[in-house]
C-alpha cells in the first residue's frame, strides 16, 4: 500500500504506540514469508521467534514493571500481536507468543504476591511455554458445564478429566487449567469452578495432538488427565471461584484476536494490492479495473472500522471500564474484515492464490481461527442482542 494509506491506518496511535508498532514490524521482519512458509511445511515451532521478541524485552510487554514486563496497557499488547499478524506471521506468529500477553493478566489480578513472583518472571522472560486449558469436548462454548473435576486431598487437589484444543500442549512445561471442585448446580452454575497453574505433568496428562487446517507449528491438542496432582499453592484464587476470574481473561482474549484478525487481514490486503498493481494482462495492470479496485478499497475500509472498533475496546478495557459489548464487536468485525481480506486476496491473485509460494492461502487457513474462536459469530450475535439491545435471551 502507499505511505498515504499506511499513515491512515496507523492515525488513531499515539507517538509511544507507534513506536513499538515499528520496533515490532522491524523485528519481525527477520522473520520473512520465507520462514514462515517453512514452519507450515514442516510444523517445527518457531522457537527462534519467541525467543526474538523475548530478548527484546515484548514478551511482557501488558505485565507489571515489579516481575519483568514491560508495565503497558493491554492496548499496547494488542498492537504487538497485530503487527506480528501483519509481518507475515498470522496467527501462527501470534499463537506462539499469545499467551504471555492477555492469560497472566489473570494471574497478575487474582494470585498471591508469592505466586506472582514465582510465576511471572519466567513467563516474561520466555523460559516457559504455557498451556490455557479451558474447552472441553462436551461442553463447548457453555463453560459452566465443564466436567473436569479437582479433588481436594489434603495439601493437593486430584484432577481427573478432559480438555480440548489446548495450544502448545506438545511442548508446553505448564498448564492453566480450569477444572470443577464441586458439582454443577443448575440454580448457580458459575460457581463452583477452580483455577491452578501448574506443571504440566505428562505421566499423568495424556497430550494427543489434533491434526488441522492451518497454524502447523503450533499445536492444538486433547488433553487426557488422569489423577493429577496438584499442590494447594498451585491454586490461583479462591476455591469455587474461577469463573469471575476467567471473565477478566474473556475480553482481552477477544481484543487480542480481533488485533490480529486485522493485522493478517491487511498483510493480505498489502499483497493483493502489490499484485494487483504488477499483474499486466491484456496489456494493462489488473489493478486498472474498478471489478479490482473497489472490493480492494471496501476491505480496506472495512479493516480501518474494526481496527476503530478493536482500540476502542482496549482503551476502555485499559480505563477499567465496562468493554464486554465492545471487544466482542470488535472480535466480530476483525474476523470478517480479516476474512474478506484474505478471501479476496487469493482471487486477485486468480489461480496462483491458490500456490503457497504467494502464501495468501496460508493467510485464509490461518483467518478462520477468529472467525470460530474464542466465540463465535454467532454468540457474539446473542450477547449484543441481549445485553445492549435489552432483546430476550434466546438461547
Amino acid at each position: 500500500m502507499s505511505d498515504t494509506a499506511n499513515n491512515s491506518l496507523i492515525h488513531p496511535l499515539t507517538p509511544e504506540q507507534q513506536e513499538i508498532r515499528n520496533a515490532i514490524l522491524k523485528l519481525c521482519g527477520r522473520f520473512g514469508d520465507d520462514y514462515w512458509l517453512a514452519r507450515d511445511a514442516d510444523g517445527e515451532f518457531p522457537w527462534e521467534f519467541r525467543q526474538a521478541l523475548a530478548d527484546a524485552g515484548f514478551l511482557g510487554i501488558s505485565l507489571p514493571e515489579t516481575y519483568g514486563g514491560g508495565g503497558l496497557g493491554l492496548t499496547e499488547g494488542m498492537l504487538m500481536m497485530q503487527a506480528i499478524a501483519e509481518s507475515g506471521a498470522g496467527f501462527s506468529g501470534g499463537t506462539a507468543v499469545g499467551f504471555g500477553v492477555w492469560a497472566p493478566r489473570i494471574l497478575v489480578n487474582f494470585a498471591s504476591e508469592e505466586q506472582k513472583a514465582r510465576w511471572l518472571p519466567p513467563i516474561i522472560r520466555g523460559e516457559i511455554l504455557s498451556s490455557f486449558s479451558v474447552t472441553e469436548p462436551d461442553a463447548g462454548l457453555d463453560t459452566t458445564n465443564i466436567s473436569t473435576f479437582a479433588r481436594r486431598d489434603g495439601d493437593r487437589y486430584i484432577v481427573n478429566g478432559r480438555k480440548a484444543w489446548c495450544s502448545v500442549a506438545q511442548r508446553a512445561s505448564k498448564i492453566l487449567l480450569l477444572t470443577r471442585t464441586s458439582p454443577r448446580d443448575p440454580d448457580n452454575p458459575t460457581e463452583g469452578m477452580t483455577l491452578f497453574y501448574t506443571d504440566l505433568d505428562r505421566n499423568r496428562i495424556e497430550v494427543r495432538e489434533i491434526q488441522k487446517m492451518g497454524r502447523k507449528c503450533v499445536d492444538s491438542n486433547l488433553l487426557f488427565i488422569d489423577d493429577l496432582e496438584v499442590p494447594v499453592e498451585d491454586r490461583v484464587g479462591e476455591e469455587g471461584k474461577a469463573f469471575r476470574y476467567l471473565l477478566m481473561g474473556l475480553n482481552p482474549e477477544r481484543i487480542m484476536m480481533a488485533g490480529q484478525a486485522v493485522g493478517l487481514g491487511r498483510a493480505a490486503l498489502a499483497k493483493a494490492t502489490q499484485y494487483a498493481r504488477d499483474r499486466v494482462v491484456f496489456g494493462r495492470p489488473i489493478g486498472q479495473n474498478q471489478a479490482i479496485q473497489h472490493p480492494l478499497a471496501v476491505n480496506w475500509m472495512q479493516l480501518e472500522a474494526a481496527q476503530l472498533m478493536t482500540l476502542r475496546a482496549a482503551a476502555l478495557y485499559d480505563a477499567g471500564q465496562s468493554c464486554g459489548a465492545e471487544a466482542n464487536a470488535a472480535k466480530y468485525l476483525a474476523a470478517e474484515a480479516g476474512f474478506e481480506a484474505c478471501t479476496r486476496a487469493i482471487l486477485i491473485h486468480g489461480g496462483m492464490g491458490y500456490a503457497k509460494e504467494y502464501h495468501v492461502e496460508r493467510y485464509l487457513r490461518e483467518v478462520m481461527i477468529p472467525r470460530i474462536a474464542p466465540v463465535s459469530a454467532e454468540m457474539v450475535k446473542n450477547f449484543i442482542a441481549e445485553k445492549v439491545l435489552d432483546l430476550p435471551k434466546s438461547y
